[in-house]
């Protein structure tokens, strides 16, 4: 029997085991719309297109599966790059159908044409433009091989108005095989032998974990892998979670606002063991005075990753999970009996640097800080729920102050920096656990990026609970300006914000406002208790910084501490 483009398409996800697509429909897409009208799929109409990217960027990192997103051409198709783009930095599986002028058109400046193949190629794993309705079932299968298999990232198809009217025999594919692309999945057994040779040897060494850890679900083994091992645990913002920030080997984040012990313990490490992290930028500081003591091991899916930023000693390419349940076979065969007398002079130093200086901040009964805040978002939930966060000064807060201990439940935008995105991913997150709580922690800035999405979350009848660091302005920049630019706070004062309660109510949830430290428990307690939609105003201190913090180019032990 011979089925549309449009009917191949949604039959495809199906078999994809889809069960959610975010989108915003157009005239191009309308035949796939018109056969979604009869499908049991579940369709989120959200109120722009990046956020229906962001949506199904968080319902993949939050379930592990290929999140989906479905738009129309032109506009809609360009709406989609800073989504895609978004979850290209971070490796996050999510396929994106886009609608096309037809064949015949494109190239002719058609209504609603744009290159979006062209446009998105820097910013996608992958992207196809289908010329052939014969061709799709193949193109639909191989996009989500692709994004979900070797280094995970976003694939984009573009679907011509032709190719989803004409018709064809509709045959899925059984396997997919691709010329040039065969991630190594098993670790060299050589290589994973001398990673643990060196382990055994050294007196201070250090864990770096990185996404990767909780891209490839290995949370579980390096787990195991660092109790049995002694070793220390520093992860990267995207790593959170992926160790239990609990655990007394945990030393909490690395990096430009990395905790003090973090960031001195890999500067005086003697072996660096990298796990699924890239070496970027906020994490390295200046590179050259980076892990400058220590031999480095570095297991990655992503041979292009490896050597990279940072020469690596040992290089072990291969899937992390794969790898880590291959060395913990091996370490079975190991004396592990005196590793806690070997390493307590290094657990010393180190527990030395945690009570020089903790985490922490002077909260007054007059005006609420926003660490408090985080704080008490964890007091009061006990940690059982999942974080999304916007960027900036929120971000770090609710990255050093709301304690981890699962993997799946930071939802984060690392690499792309994406404000904005925090709100859409909770959507999707919420989409996809429908009883959990749902937690975006905001900046007044970040959040008007995205405030639209208020009528989905209405719409839907979604729970979110949106938890804003409202200081008048935007905080990041402005803590940037108050160190390096002579507190000149040149367009980052935002005193014409709305009224973010107002603005809950004539959307029809719920806002709720607090101003005084007395206030903050009170009205997270009553925004858990409401079963829809709630947008926390918290009103608190103004030019409150975010610390420690690494200057631009400097070494990760030049900390700035307030």
């Amino acid at each position: 029997m011979k089925l549309t483009g449009a009917e191949i398409l949604i039959e495809c996800l199906k078999r994809e085991g889809v069960e959610t697509i975010f989108g915003y429909p157009g005239g191009v897409v309308l035949n796939v719309y018109d056969v979604l009208y009869n499908s049991d799929l579940k369709h989120v109409l959200v109120r722009h297109e990046q956020a229906a990217v962001h949506a199904a960027d968080g319902y993949a990192r939050a379930t592990g599966r290929v999140g989906v997103a479905l738009v129309t051409s032109g506009p809609g198709a360009t709406n989609t790059v800073t989504g895609l783009a978004t979850a290209y930095m971070d490796s996050v599986p999510m396929v994106v159908i886009s609608g096309q002028v037809p064949t015949g058109l494109i190239g002719n400046d058609a209504f609603q044409e744009a290159d979006i193949v062209g446009i998105t190629r820097p910013c996608t794993k992958h992207n196809f433009l289908v010329k052939d309705v014969k061709d799709l079932a193949r193109i639909m299968r191989e996009a989500f091989y692709l994004a979900a298999t070797g280094r995970p990232g976003p694939v984009l198809v573009d679907l011509p108005k032709d190719v989803v009217v004409n018709s064809t025999k509709f045959e899925y594919p059984e396997s997919v095989s691709l010329v040039g692309y065969n991630p190594t999945i098993e670790g060299h057994t050589g290589q994973i032998k001398k990673a643990l040779k060196a382990i055994l040897a050294a007196k201070k060494p250090v864990i770096y974990a990185g996404g990767g850890v909780v891209l490839s679900d290995a949370s579980e083994e390096m787990t195991e892998f660092a109790r049995k091992l002694k070793i220390p645990v520093t992860m990267t913002l995207m790593g959170l979670g992926g160790f239990p920030g609990s655990d007394d080997l945990s030393l909490g984040m690395l990096g430009m606002h990395g905790t003090y012990r973090a960031n001195l313990a890999v500067t005086e490490c003697d072996l660096l063991i990298a796990l699924g992290a890239r070496f970027d930028d906020r994490v390295t500081g200046k590179v050259d005075e980076f892990a400058p003591r220590a031999k480095v091991i570095h297991v990655d899916i992503d041979p292009t990753s490896i050597s990279k930023n940072v020469k690596v000693d040992i290089p072990i390419v291969g899937d992390l999970k794969a790898v880590l349940t291959r060395a913990l076979d091996m370490l079975k065969e190991e004396d592990l009996s005196t590793r806690d007398k070997d390493l307590a002079p290094w657990e010393a130093e180190i527990n030395e640097w945690k009570a020089r200086h903790m985490l922490g901040y002077e909260q007054s009964d007059e005006v609420i800080k926003p660490q408090y805040v985080v704080e008490m978002l964890h007091e009061v939930t006990g940690g059982d729920c999942i974080i999304s966060t916007e960027v900036g000064q929120n971000q770090m807060w609710a990255a050093q102050f709301f304690e981890l201990d699962k993997p799946r439940c930071w939802l984060t935008s690392g690499g792309l920096g994406t404000m904005g995105y925090g709100f859409p991913a909770a959507i999707g997150a919420q989409v996809a656990f429908p009883d959990k709580v749902i937690i975006d922690i905001a900046g007044d800035g970040s959040i008007q990026m995205n405030s639209q999405e208020l009528a989905t979350v209405v719409q839907y009848k979604l729970p979110v609970k949106i938890a804003i660091l409202n200081n008048r302005f935007l905080g990041m920049v402005r803590q940037w300006q108050e160190l390096f630019y002579g507190k000149r706070y040149s367009h980052t004062v935002m005193d014409n914000a709305p009224d973010f309660v107002k603005l809950a109510e004539a959307y029809g949830a719920l806002g709720l406002r607090a101003e005084k430290p007395s206030e903050v428990v009170d009205v997270i307690k009553k925004a858990l208790a409401h079963d829809g939609p709630v947008v926390m105003d918290f009103i608190v201190d103004r030019e409150e910084g975010v610390y420690p913090m690494v200057p631009a180019g400097a070494a990760i032990s030049k900390m700035l501490l307030a």
